[in-house]
């Protein structure tokens, strides 16, 4: 037999009720903000992510999936959306339009990891970007908006993990410093972190090795590299966020694992996840139009991890009273029957009920134990009499009454 393939999951109709109710509440908070969603393809030019996200990444070196098309241009499932949709407003020149532009997405995106509990090669998130701004208010709105949407799911218990990487000036001192302190523990280093070293040293403080984990205990903390510019950017994203009732813990290690940050990082951890605790994060990348061959424009973004959440909603039981069941079974052992039994059928899915009604020409008896299994809370009757007369008859599955009323009656009638 066939099996899907590994590090992927099918999503059954019994799920689906789960992924409905996060998107309808990410809907709901995104428009709050006024933030318009945003759809790209799942698959781009290689160089769209490779550029961007940095060679030296092991999203980059080890996790995407690339191959040749038939036309031999190298091509790249999607690993993340900040390139893409960066690739598309460039495009589509959206960044000329407005002031600020707010948008969010919700898809699948492709990573070749090593799979465990929560973590697939087929995921999918949600995610938002505010695009034009240079301001710290745009990076407080982001991670308000994202904490928005976590505690209208239920997700209140979370820790917000905050650093700085400063602007471009700040960083560099900071690389030259990361530099000499990890070139004086060189052998303790993984040999992809050695190798790492000279071209991108943040990535060593992103390695999850851990010799490498131990060996950036003593890394200089990049705070104290922060020129006036950086440090008053971040202190007063600071400040906006313990206004609003949000306490950051400040994290000076925190870089995340793309290339292409500046500035404000951030990371949204549940215990209710175990060891991997993370379930979004992001920050501003301010440098990355340009690395698209646009002009400098600011920007800051976030992404969730949908798998993720679920297992936290699923750890909290947050979920409120889902139900994909069906509502009512029209029964009628009579085949000749049929256009009555299909008007029946219509006015009640015109009324808004999710009805069914036998396929298989099965008998009545069968047809009263397939609305029994599937759920449904109401029978509706037809037979010939009911026919003759106009009428139906509606049984309440789970109390056993049962009324006669004219078809005329049953667009108006309280299911």
């Amino acid at each position: 037999m066939l099996q899907n393939v590994k590090g992927t999951k099918d999503i059954l109709p019994g799920q689906i009720s789960k992924w409905q109710y996060i998107e309808d509440v990410i809907r709901k908070e995104t428009a709050k903000f006024g933030y318009v969603e945003y759809r790209t393809p799942i698959f781009e030019k290689t160089e769209v992510f490779s550029r961007s996200i940095g060679e030296n990444t092991d999203i980059v070196n080890k996790e995407m999936y690339t191959f040749a098309d038939k036309g031999g241009d190298s091509v790249t499932l999607r690993p993340e959306m900040t390139a893409a949709l960066v690739r598309s407003v460039l495009q589509h020149n959206l960044h000329s339009l407005t002031p600020t532009q707010r948008y969010w997405y919700f898809g699948p995106f492709f990573r070749y990891e090593r799979p465990q509990k929560g973590r697939l090669r087929q995921f999918h998130q949600f995610g938002a970007e505010c695009i034009s701004s240079p301001n710290p208010e745009s990076d407080y709105e982001i991670i308000l908006l994202a904490d928005y949407v976590s505690k209208a799911l239920g997700i209140n218990d979370y820790t917000l993990k905050l650093n700085s990487l400063g602007n471009i000036a700040s960083r560099e001192k900071y690389r030259e410093a990361l530099i000499r302190y990890f070139s004086s523990v060189r052998s303790s280093l993984s040999a992809d972190s050695q190798n790492r070293l000279e071209i991108n040293p943040l990535r060593v403080l992103d390695s999850k090795a851990p010799e490498d984990i131990e060996a950036a205990k003593g890394s200089p903390n990049i705070l104290d590299f922060l020129d006036t510019e950086s440090r008053d950017h971040f202190e007063l994203v600071i400040k906006l966020l313990k206004q609003s009732g949000i306490e950051p813990e400040i994290c000076p290690r925190l870089v995340r694992g793309l290339d292409y940050y500046s500035h404000t990082v951030f990371e949204f951890q549940s215990s209710a996840l175990g060891a991997q605790d993370s379930f979004g994060g992001g920050g501003r990348y301010n440098e990355l139009f340009q690395e698209f061959g646009g002009k400098p424009n600011p920007a800051v973004g976030f992404a969730m991890g949908v798998e993720r959440m679920l297992i936290i909603l699923d750890a909290l039981d947050k979920y409120p009273g889902l139900s994909d069941l069906p509502d009512v079974y029209v029964v009628s052992g009579n085949t000749n029957l049929l256009p009555y039994i299909n008007r029946v059928v219509n006015i009640l899915r015109n009324k808004g009920l999710r009805t069914l009604s036998d396929l298989q020409r099965k008998s009545m008896k069968s047809q009263f134990r397939e609305a029994n299994k599937a759920g449904v809370k109401f029978v509706v009757v037809v037979g010939v009499e009911e026919f003759e007369n106009e009428k139906v008859q509606i049984k309440n599955m789970a109390g056993g009454e049962q009324i006669e009323i004219g078809i005329s009656e049953l667009a108006e009638y309280d299911f």
